[in-house]
């Protein structure tokens, strides 16, 4: 059985988050089903690089499963998206190594944040991007992001519900930029925790706005307490951008 990797970009609006759910509406139940659909009526488990939230979008979410048909990788994505609703798009279809794995084997992950910096509402934006009326002190947050970015235990900026004990990640790059009206984070990392890029983000605007020095930043991470840092910026202006693979070009150093 071929072990076949996809790129999936979704619109999150209507799913209860990526992970299967009882009788809930999910990325990973519509991929499943599409795929019990081509291989009439028996089920295959999807693996994915990571769970989002509900509202969280992907950009470049990256799935594996193992085929039991013998179909060309092109020939697979029409066939996918020929039965998944018009919310979730295939984007590639490639054959993968064995023992390929879509979470174990990723190496780092691009997050990215939209922000509508507006007293206005857009009703065109609100499934997407974050509306934001407070003017914003970009030095100030620069320099929070400067000391943000590096390895360092998150624990700070990661939800009360998170498992995993091991909460050390690193942070390669934090910046922010204007993008067709947009304010657009970009968070590039060798691993997230769970809220961890919208905890992040709530705490740099709380930077911005002046209610936090930037120069806390190192006593925050040092005193690994979720009730120390921002709030958690919602989830619909959250991308789950790129997955990065040791056989790609970027590269991650610890």
């Amino acid at each position: 059985m071929p072990r076949i990797k996809c790129i999936v970009s979704y619109d999150g609006t209507g799913f209860s988050g990526y992970q299967v759910q009882p009788g809930k509406r999910t990325v990973q139940g519509e991929l499943e089903r599409a795929l019990e659909k081509l291989n009439k009526g028996r089920s295959i488990r999807v693996s994915a690089s990571g769970r989002t939230d509900a509202g969280v979008h992907a950009r470049g979410q990256v799935i594996h499963f193992d085929a039991t048909l013998e179909i060309e990788p092109a020939r697979w994505q029409i066939a996918l998206n020929s039965l998944l609703p018009d919310d979730i798009a295939v984007l590639s279809v490639d054959i993968a190594k064995p023992d390929f794995h879509a979470r174990f084997d990723a190496v780092g992950k691009e997050y990215r944040y939209f922000l509508l910096p507006s007293k206005h509402r857009d009703p065109f934006q609100r499934n997407y991007a974050y509306q934001f009326q407070y003017e914003l002190d970009f030095d100030a947050m620069r320099e929070a992001a400067r000391l943000l970015t590096g390895k360092h235990d998150f624990t700070s900026f990661c939800s009360a519900k998170t498992e995993v004990e091991d909460r050390v990640r690193t942070l390669q790059e934090i910046d922010f930029s204007e993008e067709n009206g947009l304010l657009v984070f970009r968070f590039i990392g060798d691993g997230f925790l769970y809220n961890m890029v919208r905890i992040l983000v709530g705490t740099l605007l709380e930077v911005g706005t002046g209610r936090r020095p930037a120069e806390s930043m190192p006593q925050l991470l040092n005193e690994k307490d979720r009730t120390l840092a921002g709030k958690t910026a919602p989830g619909h202006g959250l991308y789950l951008w790129k997955v990065f693979y040791e056989d790609e070009d970027h590269r991650f150093e610890n």
